[in-house]
């Protein structure tokens, strides 16, 4: 259901910070540390899922100090809405992963189901390993028996918008993390 930027507007200022810039730039550091320490040697090819991991990806990249190679992957549930459904590939790899260690970031593990699919493909690609990079994890049971290997936060079961993760199509953009009232 599509909304319009004065909605968003009022969504976004109703809504409940949950972390703020500073919050977040820090569990990126975080994240990045341990990325690191784990994949450093690795010569991984990372691969950012769009549209939600532009953001997360973006601020990451940039401090990972060793060589990588970085792609993109773009598949949805959501087209956004605030339910999932069907996976819908809009674009694979386009170089090989035969052998290689792989990083996947993206914006939140909510149900699992699009991560499950992600490593799933990039395993049948010949990918020696795969790796997980979610900037949130929301704290539920999961839809599917999946954890991710690099978390920077936890947020709890409500609808989460900023840094990469959408409501309804509208504000990736926040500078934080943010929930929407009364969900």
């Amino acid at each position: 259901m599509a909304i319009t930027p004065a909605e968003a507007s009022l969504v976004f200022h109703n809504a409940d910070c949950l972390y703020d810039l500073e919050q977040v730039e820090a569990a990126i550091d975080a994240m990045a540390a341990a990325i690191t320490a784990k994949l450093g040697t690795s010569d991984p090819v990372v691969l950012s899922v769009m549209n939600g991991g532009l953001i997360p990806a973006g601020r990451l990249l940039t401090r990972l100090d060793f060589p990588l190679r970085q792609g993109y992957i773009h598949a949805t549930r959501y087209r956004e809405t605030t339910q999932g459904h069907d996976l819908n590939w809009v674009h694979r790899p386009d170089f090989s992963l035969r052998g290689q260690t792989v990083l996947i970031i993206d914006d939140i593990l909510d149900e699992g189901y699009t991560l499950e699919a992600l490593i799933e493909a990039c395993r049948e690609m010949g990918a020696a390993e795969v790796y997980s990079a979610l900037l949130c994890e929301k704290e539920h049971d999961r839809g599917v028996d999946i954890q991710g290997d690099f978390i920077g936060l936890k947020v709890p079961d409500r609808y989460v918008f900023g840094y990469g993760m959408d409501y309804k199509g509208y504000l990736r953009n926040a500078p934080g993390i943010y929930a929407v009232a009364g969900e």
